[in-house]
C-alpha cells in the first residue's frame, strides 16, 4: 500500500514538476535565452505568493514522505495534488515555442533530474538505513522525495545550469548557421542591404520601406520581430533567393555588440537609425550605452554609403559621425528630407515633402499620427536616394498599410480601437495620445505603463500620466503598483479620481470599458501591452 500511494504521490508531483519547468523554461524564452535578463526575472518579477506556496509545500510534505505513514502519505498526495490545481498554467499572450534549442534544454534538465534521483536511490538502496524500513524500497523512497523536493525549490536555477552545460554545443549550432548565411550573402555581390535600428519605429520603417521599394525591385525584409542575429540568419537561410535586389535588415539591441554583431554578418551598404530613447535602459544600463550601440549601424556603413537619421531626435542629432548623412523628419528645417504642412485626422495624414532638387509634393496616407509621418518621411529619403522619384511614391505611400499593434485603427463593432500595444516608449505614447485626442467621441486610455526604463521607469510614466490628464476622458490602468506613477501623473494634472479605473488584468480592463456608460462612441488606445514575463 505504501508504495502505491508513493507511486501516486511520486505521479502529482512530476505532473507539477513539469509544469514549472515549462513556465521557467516559457520565461527564459521571453529573455532571449540569456541569463543576465533571466536572473534580473527572477528578482523582480517571480511571484511572491509562488515562492511561499514552495517552500510551505517542502516543509510540511518532505516530513509526510519521510515518516513512513501511510496516513501522512495520504496528505502528501493531497497536498501535491492541491498544488497542481493552484499552480495550473493560465493562457499565455506569448505561448512557449518548442524550438530545438528549448528542447534541448529540456533533455538536458531532464537528465539533471534523472541523475539527482539515481543518486538518491542508490544512497537509499546501498547506503545506512534511514528510519524504520520494512522493505528495502523505502530507504530509497525517502532519499528519492528529499532529492525531488530540493529539485522543485531550485528549479528556477536548473534552467540556468542547464544552459550553462548545453552552452557550447548552442555556440556550435549557431555559429554554423551563421557562416552558412554569409555565404549565401557572399553568392550575391550586388545584393544592397539597408540596416533598420533604433529604440522604436525601426519596424514601421522597415515594413514602409518594404511596400516603397517594392514598387521597382524584388525586396526581401526580415519578417515581424526577427531583429537578433539569429533571426536575421534564419530569415537569410530560408528565404534569401538569387532574384533578390535589396535586402532590409531590422536590428534589435538589449546590449551592447548587439548591432554591431548582426553588421558583422551582412555588412549593411545603407544604414537608417529611426530614434535613441531609454528603451531597454534597464539592459543597457545608461543611455550613451544606447547611443553607442544603435551607432554601431552608422560605423558599419562603408564611405560608398549613406546613413540616414531622423533629426528630431535630439541624441541623434547632437551625435556627431564622420559618414555621408542624409537627415530627415518632420520638426528640424535643415533637416534634407523634412514633412511639413502636416494634417492629421483619424481618417488619415496629409504632408508635403521637397526632394533633393526642391520641387514639392503633397502626400496621403491612410496612416495616423504625427510619428508615422515621420516614419513614413524616413522611408521616401532611403527609397529616394536609391533612386525612385518622389512623383512613383505618391500612390504606394497612399496604400501603406498599418503595422499590426502600432498604433493600428481597429472598428470594433460600436467602438473604435487604436491598438498601440507593441513596445511603448515615451515619444510614440504622447503621439498616441495626440491622436486619441483628435477624436470627438468618448476617448478610453487603457495602459499598464512602460518598462525597461531602469531608473527612469517612476519619472517616465509621471510624465505621460500628466501629459494624458486632458487627451481622454476615462483612464483604465492595468496593475495597481506599477501604474502608480501614471496615477500620480493624471491627479496632479487635475483627472477626476473617479474616471480612473485600476484592475489587474487587461481582460478586466476590457470588461470595464464595457460597463462605462455609453455616452458616445468610445474611442480605446490600448498603449501597451507586457508580455508574459511580466505578468
Amino acid at each position: 500500500m505504501y508504495t502505491v500511494l508513493f507511486g501516486i504521490w511520486l505521479a502529482a508531483y512530476l505532473t507539477g514538476a513539469v509544469l514549472y519547468v515549462l513556465y521557467l523554461m516559457h520565461m527564459f524564452q521571453q529573455d532571449s535565452y540569456k541569463p543576465r535578463e533571466y536572473r534580473e526575472w527572477m528578482q523582480v518579477h517571480t511571484n511572491v505568493g509562488r515562492l511561499l506556496g514552495k517552500c510551505l509545500y517542502a516543509v510540511f510534505s518532505l516530513p509526510l514522505v519521510i515518516v513512513g505513514n501511510l496516513g501522512c502519505l495520504v496528505a502528501a498526495c493531497a497536498m501535491n495534488i492541491m498544488t497542481i490545481l493552484v499552480n495550473k498554467p493560465h493562457k499565455a499572450k506569448k505561448p512557449l515555442v518548442y524550438t530545438p534549442r528549448v528542447r534541448r534544454m529540456l533533455v538536458t534538465t531532464a537528465a539533471l533530474y534523472g541523475i539527482v534521483i539515481a543518486a538518491a536511490v542508490c544512497q537509499g538502496l546501498w547506503g545506512p538505513v534511514w528510519g524504520n524500513s520494512g522493505h528495502m524500497w523505502k530507504p530509497a523512497m525517502r532519499y528519492m522525495s528529499v532529492a525531488l523536493l530540493l529539485l522543485f525549490i531550485l528549479q528556477p536555477f536548473i534552467i540556468l545550469a542547464a544552459n550553462l552545460i548545453n552552452h557550447p554545443i548552442e555556440e556550435g549550432i549557431n555559429r554554423h548557421y551563421i557562416n552558412d548565411a554569409a555565404r549565401i550573402l557572399r553568392q550575391m555581390p550586388d545584393l544592397k542591404i539597408i540596416g533598420v535600428t533604433g529604440s522604436y519605429g525601426k519596424t514601421s520603417v522597415k515594413y514602409y520601406l518594404n511596400t516603397l521599394l517594392s514598387s521597382q525591385y524584388n525586396v526581401l525584409h526580415t519578417p515581424g520581430n526577427y531583429n537578433t542575429t539569429l533571426g536575421v540568419v534564419r530569415t537569410i537561410r530560408e528565404n534569401m533567393k538569387p532574384f533578390h535586389e535589396i535586402f532590409i535588415c531590422e536590428m534589435g539591441a538589449r546590449e551592447v555588440g548587439d548591432i554591431k554583431e548582426i553588421c558583422d554578418l551582412v555588412h549593411p551598404d545603407y544604414g537608417i537609425i529611426t530614434s535613441i530613447g531609454p528603451q531597454h535602459l534597464q539592459s543597457f544600463h545608461t543611455i550613451e550605452n544606447i547611443i553607442s550601440t544603435k551607432f554601431e549601424l552608422a560605423d558599419a556603413v562603408p564611405a560608398s554609403g549613406k546613413v540616414f537619421l531622423n533629426y528630431d531626435n535630439d541624441y541623434i542629432r547632437n551625435h556627431k559621425i564622420d559618414k555621408d548623412v542624409v537627415s530627415y523628419g518632420i520638426s528640424q528645417e535643415g533637416e534634407a528630407y523634412r514633412a511639413y504642412d502636416i494634417a492629421v485626422s483619424p481618417k488619415g495624414s496629409v504632408f508635403k515633402m521637397k526632394d533633393m532638387t526642391g520641387k514639392e509634393y503633397e502626400f496621403h496616407t491612410r496612416l495616423v499620427g504625427s510619428h508615422n509621418v515621420q516614419n513614413i518621411a524616413g522611408a521616401i529619403a532611403v527609397v529616394n536616394i536609391l533612386g525612385i522619384p518622389m512623383e512613383k511614391l505618391l500612390y504606394p505611400v497612399k496604400q501603406l498599410e498599418s503595422v499590426p499593434h502600432r498604433l493600428q485603427l481597429v472598428r470594433q463593432g460600436d467602438r473604435i480601437v487604436l491598438d498601440d500595444a507593441y513596445n511603448s516608449n515615451k515619444s510614440g505614447f504622447k503621439a498616441a495620445l495626440d491622436t486619441l485626442a483628435m477624436f470627438r467621441e468618448l476617448r478610453i486610455l487603457m495602459t499598464p505603463g512602460m518598462v525597461e526604463l531602469g531608473d527612469k521607469e517612476y519619472d517616465e510614466n509621471k510624465e505621460v500620466g500628466v501629459y494624458a490628464a486632458d487627451k481622454c476622458d476615462y483612464a483604465v490602468l492595468v496593475g495597481g503598483e506599477r501604474t502608480k506613477p501614471i496615477q500620480d501623473g493624471l491627479l496632479e494634472a487635475g483627472f477626476t479620481p473617479s474616471r480612473m479605473i485600476v484592475v489587474d488584468t487587461l481582460q478586466e480592463g476590457f470588461n470595464m470599458v464595457a460597463a462605462i456608460p455609453n455616452e458616445r462612441q468610445k474611442v480605446i488606445l490600448i498603449e501597451n501591452d507586457l508580455p508574459d514575463n511580466y505578468a
